[in-house]
C-alpha cells in the first residue's frame, strides 16, 4: 500500500473546489475503458457537469464524496456513497464511481478508498452497501477480496465506453 496517499471525505464547503480534479480522473478512467456511465468521447464539459452535480449532492447531504490525494495534493482516486435512499431503506447506501487514475493503479488506493467508504457508511448509520461493476473486470477481484457478496450478473446491462455491451455484476456488503 502507498503511504504517500491521503484518503479523506470532502466536506460540503470544499466539494465545488474539487470539480476540476475529479473531472480529470473521470476522463482518464473513461479513456482507459472504464464503464462508469459515460461514453467516448467524454467531453470535459460533460465531466465537469457531472462533478458539479455530485458537489451539489454533497452540499445537500445526499452523497458522501471521498478522494485519494498524492503527496502533492493531486487527486488520484475517488469513490462516492449515495446516502439519499427511499424511505424504506434508510439503512442502505450505494457505492458509486470508484475511480483510480490509470497511472496510480496497483498501489492499494482502491482498497483504501473502499475501506474509507465503509467507515463513512458506518458513521452515517448505514449498515448495507450495494454496488455494481463490469463483469470480469479488475474491480470484481477487489470487491470479493474485501468481503463483498456477489448477488448476480445481468448480461448486456450496460455499454463499454466504445459502445459494446457488457455484463454487470451486483454486490452487497453488511458493514
Amino acid at each position: 500500500m502507498s503511504n504517500d496517499i491521503n484518503v479523506r471525505r470532502i466536506g460540503s464547503n470544499e466539494a465545488a473546489s474539487y470539480v476540476e480534479s475529479l473531472a480529470d480522473v473521470l476522463i482518464d478512467c473513461v479513456e482507459g475503458g472504464a464503464s462508469v456511465s459515460f461514453m467516448l468521447p467524454l467531453s470535459r464539459e460533460k465531466a465537469l457537469a457531472f462533478w458539479r452535480a455530485v458537489a451539489q449532492g454533497v452540499v445537500c447531504g445526499e452523497r458522501a464524496l471521498l478522494v485519494a490525494e498524492d503527496s502533492g495534493g493531486h487527486v488520484v482516486g475517488t469513490v462516492q456513497l449515495v446516502l439519499a435512499q427511499p424511505e424504506n431503506q434508510p439503512h442502505r447506501a450505494d457505492v458509486a464511481k470508484m475511480l483510480v487514475r490509470r497511472d496510480a493503479r496497483r498501489r492499494g488506493i482502491a482498497q483504501r478508498l473502499m475501506k474509507a467508504a465503509e467507515d463513512t457508511a458506518r458513521a452515517e448509520g448505514k449498515s448495507v452497501l450495494v454496488l455494481d461493476t463490469v463483469t470480469g473486470g479488475d474491480a470484481e477481484r477487489l470487491y470479493e477480496k474485501a468481503g463483498w457478496q456477489r448477488v448476480g450478473v445481468v448480461p448486456k446491462c450496460a455499454l463499454m465506453p466504445h459502445g459494446t455491451f457488457c455484463a454487470t455484476t451486483f454486490y452487497y456488503k453488511h458493514v
